[in-house]
């Protein structure tokens, strides 16, 4: 009889096992409700009408799951190489500049050409600082946790720098560059239904959410289905093994960074051009480091980001709704929710693994031997 840390089934790691986790922080989350004298099943439904309930809702949700799509396939691109990336905060920060820098000097050009250059601004700021700390990695041996978490902080002080300094219009206090013009921005989730003839409500969910799905798309055929795909998967599951192969195991490890700091990147689309239309400060929202936890949820799959990423999308805006609605709820109280799913989802990743081996095992029958 095979013992409980057998292999199993792929519908169990993929779909049971996050299922099980995010149940079990759910779980406690509910305990912690209680402690506090509240309904557990009261807050729950406010959660889930605050986030599916009514069409606004909806779009915010849908808004935020964009967010984290991106830093969920950042961080799951460069994971499949063997790399911890932390740094997508900073490298989403860098790509707002890029995004703005188009949306600021090149607000001429019509919206069709600027939507592909603010795309490849994004990519490539975010790119060009997720470049060092994986060269870094490479050809110096620092270790891009490190270095990454060191980069977020440099990208903070360079942006208040420049918002204060030199994208500051003249006549302003504010620590951010002018409102961009209309040509400058992408269309909103309702206006592009207006296009049709459809009339949904209004909300920050722009074009981006197509792009964040066609970055899914990117990713899934990039990784399973390209050779540079299985030289990554090959560098991070087993490096000696990728070196006696001849694989260039340094390029790979700086072009896996490169991409998950375009794809970190492209959170600027979202938030700069498609809802804030300025350069602010601290827009990425701590976005970057919710997308850990989604693409460790997701088992750094594309679809799986997907509907972690939703998951999380909804308790942003469903803890929205309950701070309001619940005093005694927070949106602190919300965090440790989140926080519980990360613990749940990464620090216990297989915790009901062996279980399920040990259930299955007992379910098969016993071979006889002639």
């Amino acid at each position: 009889m095979n013992g409980p840390n057998e292999d199993l089934p792929r519908w169990i790691t993929v779909a049971l096992l996050p299922i099980l986790n995010v149940t079990a922080a759910f779980v406690v989350s509910a305990l912690v409700v209680l402690l506090i004298g509240e309904n557990p099943l009261e807050v729950t439904r406010i959660l889930i009408y605050g986030a599916f309930g009514f069409g606004e809702g909806i779009g915010y949700t849908l808004f935020y799951t964009t967010n984290f799509i991106f830093t969920g396939l950042a961080f799951a691109i460069a994971f499949k190489a063997g790399l911890f990336n932390i740094g997508a905060e900073g490298q989403a920060y860098l790509a707002g500049l890029g995004v703005a820098l188009v949306c600021l000097y090149l607000d001429a050009l019509p919206t069709l050409v600027l939507i592909p250059l603010a795309i490849i601004a994004s990519a490539g700021f975010g790119a060009l600082w997720a470049f060092i700390p994986g060269w870094l990695q490479a050809y110096r041996g620092s270790h891009v946790v490190i270095t990454t978490i060191m980069f977020n902080f440099i990208a903070a002080s360079v942006m208040v720098y420049l918002l204060v300094n030199v994208l500051s219009p003249a006549d302003s206090m504010q620590p951010e560059s002018r409102t961009f013009t209309d040509q400058a921005r992408l269309p909103f989730l309702h206006e592009i239904a207006g296009w049709f003839g459809l009339s949904i409500p209004k909300s920050p969910a722009n074009l981006s959410l197509v792009w964040a799905l066609i970055c899914c798309v990117f990713v899934w055929a990039l990784i399973w289905h390209t050779r540079l795909g299985y030289a990554l998967r090959t560098v991070g599951t087993n490096p000696v093994a990728a070196v006696y192969a001849g694989m260039p195991s340094r390029h790979l490890v700086v072009i896996a960074m490169m991409l998950s700091g375009g794809l970190a990147g492209f959170m600027a689309l979202n938030e700069i051009m498609g809802s804030q239309h300025r350069l602010i400060l601290d827009f990425t929202a701590g976005y970057g480091f919710v997308g850990i936890a989604v693409a460790l949820m997701g088992r750094s799959h594309p679809v799986g980001i997907v509907f972690a990423a939703l998951l999380f999308g909804a308790l942003y805006q469903g803890g929205a709704e309950l701070a309001f609605e619940k005093p005694k709820i927070t949106r602190d109280m919300v965090v440790i929710i989140q926080g519980l799913i990360v613990f749940f989802a990464g620090a216990l990743e297989h915790f009901f693994r062996p279980h399920i081996a040990r259930l299955l095992s007992a379910r098969r029958p016993v071979r006889q031997e002639a």
